[in-house]
């Protein structure tokens, strides 16, 4: 595989139950085509739960990827983000439990990019008020980040593995 489009990111395991964690490896190592050896670590926010985070560099597109893979495991708690690379947007994908799956594209400094075409169709689908203000919360993951923000706090000062796909 070549490495032209490569780009780097970070899978954050907020909360995993220990029984799923080498479940978890085995989905980020097959995704990446290389080893993960997580350092897990207690989860302060979730007692009985324990958390990771690996960065990994590989090519565009690899976040979404490790997303379906991790996907697999509904109580899981975790952050999948994606750098920009030449011609390609950054992406950041949130999941939690009783929320599902967010996705949404970002610029280099991390932001949330919302497209004149998203802020359209919403300003034609809602007129005004709070309406308009709960449909932009949603854009922006303003639940994916309320529920998650605890186990972020949490995991402040943890390890960090470095993973790179092979070939």
């Amino acid at each position: 595989m070549s490495t032209r489009g490569n780009t780097r990111g970070v899978v954050y395991v907020h909360s995993s139950p220990s029984a799923v964690c080498p479940h978890v490896e085995w989905a980020i190592s097959g995704t990446l085509g290389a080893r993960a050896e997580l350092k897990w670590t207690a989860q302060p926010a979730s007692p009985g739960q324990l958390r990771a985070e690996c960065s990994w560099r590989a090519p565009a597109g690899t976040g979404g990827k490790l997303v379906a893979a991790l996907k697999a495991w509904p109580m899981l708690r975790f952050e999948v983000t994606e750098e920009p690379s030449a011609g390609v947007d950054g992406e950041r994908f949130c999941f939690a439990p009783g929320l599902g799956l967010w996705h949404g594209r970002t610029s280099a400094n991390g932001d949330i990019v919302v497209g004149e075409d998203q802020l359209r169709a919403l300003v034609t689908m809602t007129r005004g008020g709070e309406s308009l203000a709960h449909k932009l919360d949603e854009l922006l993951a303003a639940a994916w980040d309320e529920a998650l923000e605890p186990y972020r706090h949490a995991g402040d000062g943890a390890p960090v593995t470095w993973l790179h796909q092979v070939g």
